[in-house]
């Protein structure tokens, strides 16, 4: 059997070396100096992020400002206010008026002449004077007064003294209160006749009232009130029977 000998000619050997040689290699691309689109792309991130902080700070800063201001507006409006209110209180409701005091009659009761002995006093005359007086409190707070005093004059002379108890006047009323005394006999007697009990005979009396008090408006403004009246009364004195006044005129002062 016949062998085949494959002989090696210059093409085989040739074809055989192309099949050792590696294939050709790609030259790599050089990065531009200038063009990083990473690190592009990274810069510009940061620089919203830093907008959007910066923008978002502002906006804090001013909604807090604008909190800032709206308050301090709102707490000098309220200021504002108060004061305004605390005057116009001051200046009417919490205004201290001068109560008034007023006598509304004088009634002489229980008129009783006899014929004196004395060569002074021909005639005596015993009787009870009993005074209404009210005290009216404009103010809005109560009136507190101590007792008072009603000094009586005829002639000159004191007839009598009359003493009311202290009290309290509330808000805006009016209260009244009568007094009573007994006419000082050997004062009144010398001056009357008995043509003049029988026939009827006016007699000018007068009186001095005090009263002292206070008003105190919520226990934080007081004012302390003298008042003091001066009466001229007239009494018209008929028959011996009781006696109204035929007038009164008063005048009142209060410090």
């Amino acid at each position: 059997m016949a062998t085949a000998t494959a002989t090696a000619g210059p093409y085989n050997n040739a074809a055989t070396e192309a099949g050792k040689e590696e294939p050709p290699t790609r030259p790599l691309a050089t990065a531009s100096p200038t063009v990083h689109p990473a690190a592009a792309d990274g810069a510009a991130g940061d620089e919203e992020v830093a907008t959007s902080s910066k923008r978002w700070r502002s906006a804090q800063y001013l909604r807090k400002r604008r909190c800032a201001l709206w308050c301090c507006g709102c707490c000098g409006a309220a200021v504002v206010l108060l004061g305004i209110a605390a005057l116009v209180l001051a200046l009417t409701v919490f205004k201290v008026r001068d109560p008034v005091l007023t006598m509304n009659g004088v009634t002489l009761e229980g008129v009783d002449g006899d014929l004196g002995t004395a060569a002074g006093h021909p005639v005596s005359v015993n009787a009870t004077l009993s005074a209404d007086v009210s005290i009216e409190n404009p103010n809005a707070a109560s009136f507190r007064f101590g007792r008072s005093e009603t000094d009586f004059y005829y002639a000159g002379e004191t007839v009598g003294v009359a003493y009311a108890p202290a009290g309290e006047v509330g808000a805006g009323r009016t209260v009244r209160m009568n007094v009573t005394l007994d006419v000082l006999a050997d004062r009144i007697s010398p001056n009357v006749n008995a043509t003049d009990l029988i026939f009827g005979q006016d007699y000018n009396l007068t009186s001095y009232t005090e009263i002292a008090g206070r008003v105190s408006v919520l226990g934080i403004y007081k004012r302390d009130l003298d008042i003091k009246m001066n009466c001229s009364i007239t009494l018209e004195v008929g028959a011996f029977t009781t006696v109204q006044s035929k007038s009164t005129t008063c005048v009142a002062n209060v410090s």
